[in-house]
């Protein structure tokens, strides 16, 4: 294939471009702003399972509570009600010592729902502490979050910015070069992923061998507008002053 070395030496342009699209596409996929987010958003959802779980704690002793009340409440009923029939003085003698007898039951059985009950809102108010800094936490995070967010989106709106910049590039070079070099240089990329690069100091730009002394002077021996492959991975060599020819 013979192509001018002045369209020749515009592969380097070319391939520059290519290669600050790879950079550009390989940086979207480590971007560090998207690793934060994804880290933020792994410790939103942990403080909000978190907080769910709490919830799920609170319901459970607001369920205690409203039981063990209803349960005093029905105790103290029981008393008020064998109280006023002591007080009304309408019972017999054996009726009046069951009904002594039960009211002290109900003040023993009393006294121990009013306990459980201190002890249930006790745990009721250090969950509710939980659930507050829990939701404090999640707060945060979720502030944390938005600004990674909007840092994130920065980043990759300054690479949508230079890979249209870059693609702008590539479009005005392309017009450039004849289809059979350009179809080389598009499928020694695609397989190797550099298509063209500078022979320079006899080491190829692309793979970093240098060729031996055979293949340097059969290339030296080239006409300057035949294209010259690396005999290695094959990408088209670019030969400068610097190649040492």
């Amino acid at each position: 294939m013979n192509v001018e070395p002045s369209i020749q030496a515009k592969l380097l342009q070319l391939a520059a471009v290519d290669a600050e699209l790879t950079r550009i596409a390989h940086r979207r996929t480590v971007l560090p702003e998207q690793q934060e987010v994804a880290r933020l958003e792994g410790e939103r959802n942990k403080h909000k399972d978190a907080a769910v779980a709490v919830e799920i704690v609170l319901d459970d002793l607001d369920r205690d509570i409203r039981k063990l009340e209803g349960e005093i409440d029905a105790v103290r009923k029981r008393e008020e009600r064998d109280r006023g029939m002591l007080t009304a003085g309408s019972v017999g003698a054996k009726q009046l010592s069951e009904i002594q007898h039960e009211l002290g039951s109900l003040e023993r059985r009393r006294g121990v729902l009013e306990d459980e009950l201190l002890e249930v809102m006790e745990r009721r108010e250090a969950s509710a502490s939980d659930h507050d800094h829990a939701g404090a936490r999640l707060s945060k995070t979720e502030e944390e979050l938005a600004d990674a967010q909007r840092v994130r989106d920065e980043a990759l709106a300054d690479l949508d910015v230079a890979q249209g910049r870059c693609a702008d590039d590539r479009s005005n070079l392309l017009g450039l070069f004849p289809a059979e070099l350009l179809g080389v240089y598009d499928k020694q990329r695609a397989e190797r992923g550099v298509g063209a690069a500078l022979l320079q100091a006899r080491k190829c730009g692309a793979c970093r061998i240098e060729l031996d002394r055979g293949e340097i002077a059969r290339i030296a021996k080239t006409a300057p507008d035949v294209v010259v492959r690396c005999p290695e991975c094959g990408a088209v060599l670019v030969r400068t002053k610097e190649s040492g020819l």
